[in-house]
This record gives C-alpha cells, sequence and structure tokens, in this order.
C-alpha cells in the first residue's frame, strides 16, 4: 500500500513506527502465550465461562494477527500472499469451501489485500469491545 511506503519515507521517524509495531506484535503475542501456559499451570481452564471467554480474545486475536502478517507478502507478491492464505484450504471436507467463502476465491488480488487492511484496523477495536 502506498499509505505504509509514505509513513516509512515521508513520516518523521515513520520507519521506527512501522518496526515497532511489528516487533511490539511479536513482544505481544509472547507475552499471550506464557499468559496462556500460566493459565493451563494453574488449572484456570477449570472457569469454564472465563476460559472460554480467553479463547474467543485469543482467536480474535490470531484473526487480526494473520491479516497483519497476509498484508507485506501481498505488497510484495500476490502469489506469497495466496499461498499463505490458501493453507486454509488443508482443511479436510470445509477447506475448499471456507477459502472461497471468507477470500472470495484461490487468488488474492488488491481488494482481497484491502478487506485484510480493513480488518487488520477494525479487529483490535472488536477486542477491545469484547
Amino acid at each position: 500500500f502506498s499509505s505504509v511506503a509514505h509513513i516509512c519515507r515521508d513520516v518523521n521517524y515513520g520507519w521506527l513506527i512501522r518496526y515497532l509495531h511489528a516487533n511490539g506484535a511479536s513482544m505481544f503475542f509472547i507475552c499471550l502465550f506464557i499468559h496462556v501456559g500460566r493459565g493451563i499451570y494453574y488449572g484456570s481452564y477449570t472457569l469454564s465461562e472465563t476460559w472460554n471467554i480467553g479463547i474467543i480474545l485469543f482467536l480474535t486475536t490470531m484473526a487480526t494477527a494473520f491479516v497483519g502478517y497476509v498484508l507485506p507478502w501481498g505488497q510484495m507478491s500476490f502469489w506469497g500472499a495466496t499461498v499463505i492464505t490458501n493453507l486454509l484450504s488443508a482443511i479436510p471436507y470445509i477447506g475448499s469451501t471456507l477459502v472461497e467463502w471468507i477470500w472470495g476465491g484461490f487468488s488474492v488480488d488488491k481488494a482481497t489485500l484491502t478487506r485484510f487492511f480493513a480488518f487488520h484496523f477494525i479487529l483490535p477495536f472488536i477486542i477491545t469491545a469484547l
């Protein structure tokens, strides 16, 4: 996207914002994994309502990370983004249907990446609302 190139090149310390976003997300997931591991160790899964809410938050966070991960691949190569998103088709019986339903087909193009960018922007607000 030209907006990312603009931020990295034309905005003061835009490159720093981009790297902090990527590396901060990695650190955030390390903290999430430690938190889940601690919950498993101390048996927090016995509180099923709390645990299930945490799982919903975790899966929504994973979806946000996934669409954010595909965005730079799509900027570099539609083929690379297509390979990554079509990993969903490996799910037995329903994989190909899911790919066509979620992405709109087996190829990634500008419309798909724009949709991913919108999801990557809006999903953190949905997580906050949950």
